[in-house]
């Protein structure tokens, strides 16, 4: 039986998720907060603008450990938590609570899951936008 190793999701590449997701946003004239979990749903890289809204941060942190969690995008994941959805009744006496909100991206290598990004502070599209921008510019 053989083995494929991956390369984790290092703090050099955190970083870059991080700058291009404020770059990104910056250039919207939108103002965010950016976290950047690894794999095992380790704090890798964040960053909280003095200028944006303060719960915005634990936005971004939840909106990361949601997409790490369940895999997906969690714009991709918000039909599933309405009533009829596929995740309606999904607990959430989790070690922190899912939020169903645009802007929380897996990050992957090789096809494999690494980590997540999280960008909360503007609209949850544009969040999306800012987060999925990072993750392009990783690959």
């Amino acid at each position: 039986m053989s083995t494929t190793t991956v390369a984790p999701l290092t703090t050099e590449d955190a970083e870059l998720l991080v700058a291009t997701a404020r770059r990104a946003a910056e250039d919207a004239g939108v103002t965010v907060s950016v976290t950047v979990l690894d794999a095992g749903g380790h704090l890798l890289a964040f960053r909280r603008d003095d200028r944006a809204v303060l719960i915005s941060g634990e936005t971004s942190t939840r909106k990361a450990y949601t997409a790490l969690q369940l895999n997906a995008p969690t714009a991709d994941l918000v039909d599933a938590v309405k009533p009829g959805g596929l995740f309606h009744t999904l607990p959430t006496a989790l070690d922190r609570p899912l939020l169903f909100i645009a802007g929380g991206v897996p990050v992957r290598r090789d096809g494999r899951l690494i980590g997540a990004i999280g960008v909360g502070g503007g609209a949850p599209e544009q969040d999306h936008g800012f987060a999925t921008a990072a993750v392009e510019a990783l690959a």
